[in-house]
């Protein structure tokens, strides 16, 4: 119970990896508060929960939680959430910026970087990286007050190499502004006790992944076959990076981007 009276907030927690980290925050002891744009997500992707709701999968663990139900590309959504969670608990400790993806949009998804659609290139931006951002200023205000606090923003293997072909430009972008981002918060807040890191996941077998096809024989022979440990990453792999981030153990450690990747990235 290393988390014990510790309040989480976790984005995008409805399913797939947030859900992981809200579970395993839980387990660990916090009242974890749940944010997605839509709480019932994990029905999409044939995600089965041990509970009706996420939040009941937290209370069954003997922990506090509340869901809330709101879009991070919205500023004023996020700093009303943030006031909902104070009014509620009295302080956050740990923000995990989970919420984004390299989402499908109705305009052109070529996503090349000569080529790019300017609404799809907006929508990718907010969603991953301006929503990173009002989360983390949004929880700032009471972290600094606290003297105190555990920021881990969510990037991933996309941000951190060019893939070679000039395809998926708005999310790797984005990514990769979310690891500088977090470098030049945890110079900014460092000052007053706050830690802020980031991981960068490679490919994970998430619920979404696994609707898209990622475990399907061929595509993951192909994919494990480029991973230094031969296999897909699992919710859990990320969830356990989540938990050293979290916790006392990583007390002197600040402005790091960790990648979970079983080796894929080898710098």
């Amino acid at each position: 119970m290393k988390l014990k009276g510790k309040v989480a907030l976790v984005t995008g927690g409805g399913r797939g990896l947030g859900r992981a980290y809200v579970l395993h925050l839980a387990k660990l002891g916090a009242d974890v508060v749940v944010n997605d744009i839509n709480l019932a997500s994990a029905e999409t992707y044939d995600e089965s929960l041990t509970a009706g709701t996420v939040m009941d999968e937290v209370t069954a663990l003997g922990q506090r939680t509340m869901g809330v139900e709101a879009d991070v590309t919205d500023k004023g959504a996020v700093d009303q959430m943030v006031h909902d969670i104070l009014a509620k608990f009295g302080r956050i400790d740990i923000l995990v910026n989970n919420a984004g993806g390299a989402l499908p949009h109705s305009e052109d998804r070529s996503g090349r970087a000569s080529d790019t659609h300017e609404a799809y290139y907006n929508y990718i931006m907010d969603v991953n990286l301006t929503s990173t951002i009002y989360c983390c200023q949004a929880v700032g205000v009471p972290m600094t007050s606290q003297r105190s606090g555990k920021i881990v923003n969510v990037s991933s293997q996309a941000g951190m190499w060019s893939g070679n072909d000039g395809g998926g430009m708005p999310y790797k972008v984005a990514k990769a502004g979310i690891i500088q981002y977090t470098r030049v918060l945890a110079a900014d807040l460092g000052p007053v006790g706050v830690h802020v890191n980031c991981i960068a996941p490679g490919f994970i077998l998430s619920s979404r992944a696994i609707a898209n096809g990622r475990n399907q024989p061929q595509v993951k022979e192909a994919l494990e076959a480029r991973i230094p440990l031969r296999r897909l990453g699992l919710p859990e792999d990320c969830a356990r990076v989540i938990e050293f981030l979290t916790t006392d153990l990583s007390d002197y450690v600040t402005g790091q981007c960790i990648p979970v990747c079983g080796g894929l990235v080898s710098f």
